[in-house]
């Protein structure tokens, strides 16, 4: 870390204490720093990289549009760049899966996007109360915050957050319990103390909260208590969708049909800010102006937003590579779990390796990944969940290499060896064989 970084950069920094390097350029799935040591990435700007870093076709239309002197700012004036995203939306997302929702760009990042899905469910519907899920993660602003679980980023606000009832997700009490079954006692019960909800607001698959997966028959279930009880389902779609499951949604082969979806990280492409808010037309009952912001027309991230979909979903070809690729890294962690008393879970290219016994081995064994280039983050309660999101698009040598990588790390973990006791990977045949694999 660098002494200006040090010097100058406020103590809430997180990852360049994780990843103690000064990154110079990445391409695709590999990242490059000062030093010349290269890292296959397995984190992927959290999930804002599902086609890779500088991915060539998005960053020739960047550049093109800058050059051309398009517009790049426009709040939410009507833009060419706008307008091609929303007809390129339209005809490759919404209406192949048919889906009649309205388009709403709320600002720039995933929890605007939250903001204003419960912004528009408590409008809609009356209600102040919004149902939210154990180990639940949707944003860092105050209302994000409140449908949150995690108690350190809660505590963090250092106001109460009002207006949520938490309740078990899909698994937290064992998988021998289904836990609608209490929602649906409580919410049937006017003495429970919990008041109908506006909204329950869920995520298909935890990310931040140790990649929890929720069943089809789960959500199924979830979904018809919400039309009982007359309360709105939003799904929160910022980290597992765009690809990152195999489909565009997450949601798309559960049964699951939405009211409201929250989307950002990867909708850009690119990498850059960008965030959607979609809902069924009958809940757009938005004054003008009554939500807004200074960057929600973020015209460069349209260009990147239409150029992705146009190459990557116009057909069924990434979503069949993420499966193929998915099997792989499934059943490599399966067999690392079975090793290590841990357990191996996941959907598509977000999978995790949980370590509840000794949560440390987790936190241990990606410093040492990092040692031995690759970049891979943890995740859950504790931090005990290795958590595998790499970009989707990553070639198969990387793939293999990057869990090559995490097994040898996870022995050593496991063994109690202390990172500083090893040998970097920036030495010797172990650089050799990650140029190699970057070259090809």
């Amino acid at each position: 870390m660098t002494s200006t970084i040090q010097r100058l950069e406020s103590e809430v920094r997180s990852y360049c204490r994780s990843f103690p390097t000064v990154f110079t350029k990445a391409e695709g799935s590999v990242l490059h720093d000062a030093k010349g040591t290269q890292y296959i990435d397995f984190f992927a700007g959290a999930g804002s990289l599902n086609y890779g870093h500088n991915e060539p076709h998005l960053r020739d239309a960047l550049v093109a549009y800058l050059q051309a002197s398009g517009i790049t700012h426009g709040l939410d004036m009507a833009t060419e760049a706008k307008i091609a995203f929303l007809e390129t939306f339209e005809r490759l997302v919404l209406k192949p899966r048919d889906l009649d929702m309205k388009v709403m760009f709320p600002g720039p990042t995933g929890t605007n996007a939250v903001e204003a899905a419960i912004k528009l469910a408590r409008k809609v519907t009356g209600r102040n109360n919004v149902v939210a899920f154990t180990n639940a993660f949707h944003g860092m602003t105050l209302g994000s915050l409140a449908l949150t679980g995690n108690a350190g980023k809660r505590h963090g606000a250092g106001v109460a957050l009002h207006d949520v009832n938490r309740l078990p997700f899909d698994g937290y009490m064992g998988d021998d319990v289904d836990t609608l079954d209490y929602v649906e006692t409580v919410l049937a019960d006017p003495s429970s103390g919990i008041d109908a909800p506006a909204a329950f607001i869920v995520e298909t698959v935890q990310g931040e909260g140790g990649v929890n997966v929720a069943s089809g028959p789960w959500l199924r279930r979830l979904a018809k208590l919400a039309k009982l009880h007359d309360a709105l389902l939003i799904i929160d779609d910022i980290q597992v969708g765009c690809g990152r499951t195999g489909e565009f949604f997450s949601f798309e082969k559960l049964g699951v049909s939405p009211d409201i979806v929250c989307l950002s990280k990867s909708i850009s492409g690119y990498g850059l800010p960008f965030a959607l808010t979609l809902f069924k037309p009958e809940l757009d009952q938005w004054s003008p102006g009554e939500h807004n912001g200074t960057f929600r027309g973020n015209n460069l991230a349209f260009v990147t937003a239409q150029v992705a979909l146009e190459r990557y979903w116009a057909d069924d070809a990434l979503s069949r590579a993420v499966a193929d690729k998915a099997a792989y890294a499934s059943e490599r962690l399966a067999e690392l779990a079975n090793r290590h008393d841990a357990k191996a879970r996941g959907r598509g290219l977000i999978q995790g390796l949980a370590f509840d016994e000794d949560p440390s081995i987790a936190d241990r064994a990606t410093a040492l990944a990092f040692e031995r280039g690759l970049i891979i983050e943890t995740s859950g309660a504790h931090g005990e969940v290795i958590k595998l999101l790499p970009p989707l698009t990553i070639e198969r040598t990387h793939l293999e290499r990057g869990l090559d990588i995490l097994t040898e790390s996870v022995q050593l973990a496991s063994q109690g060896r202390a990172a500083a006791s090893t040998t970097r990977f920036t030495a010797g045949s172990e650089q050799a064989v990650l140029n190699q694999a970057v070259e090809s």
